[in-house]
């Protein structure tokens, strides 16, 4: 027993491939800073568990949420836009959240024609005391990006 050669993983030649099969999408939030920014803020100073799959960019108002900057982060390799924004009439920047919703309809059917499934952008309203909602959109959302796959403009290693 004790001169018995315990096999390596590196041995395997199958050992890479296994390891690229999991898959885990990388998430861009682009959160309003008034509400679902401090939405998140409350939910992780409540210690809620929400995926490490979520990067978070804050914008001052979603209505700042270009499609140029949409483009651009699935270009680089973004599995899905996460766009936080206030609810309807409870914007600090009166409409801005109502520019946003007018824009993401635009946004995903110029997305469609270049073959990139429109629900790797998500337009979700969340309000400040909204913590927890928040940590089960993340989770409902990387299991919707799990079963689209990655994103194909994703930059091979």
């Amino acid at each position: 027993m004790a001169n018995e050669v315990i096999d390596q993983p590196e041995n395997h030649p199958d050992i890479d491939t296994a390891v690229d099969c999991v898959f885990e999408p990388f998430i861009l939030g682009i959160f309003c800073n008034w509400c679902t920014y401090t939405g998140c803020d409350q939910a992780g100073t409540s210690r809620m568990q929400r995926p490490a799959n979520l990067r978070v960019m804050r914008v001052m108002c979603s209505g700042r949420v270009e499609p140029a900057m949409v483009l651009k982060a699935l270009k680089s390799g973004a599995d899905g836009i996460l766009i936080g924004a206030c609810h309807i009439g409870d914007c600090h920047y009166v409409s801005g959240n109502h520019k946003t919703v007018r824009r993401i309809p635009l946004i995903s059917k110029f997305i469609k024609q270049f073959g990139i499934d429109p629900n790797r952008i998500w337009l979700r309203h969340i309000s400040a005391s909204e913590g927890v909602e928040l940590t089960e959109i993340v989770h409902e959302y990387v299991n919707i990006l799990k079963k689209i796959g990655p994103n194909s403009f994703k930059k091979k290693k």
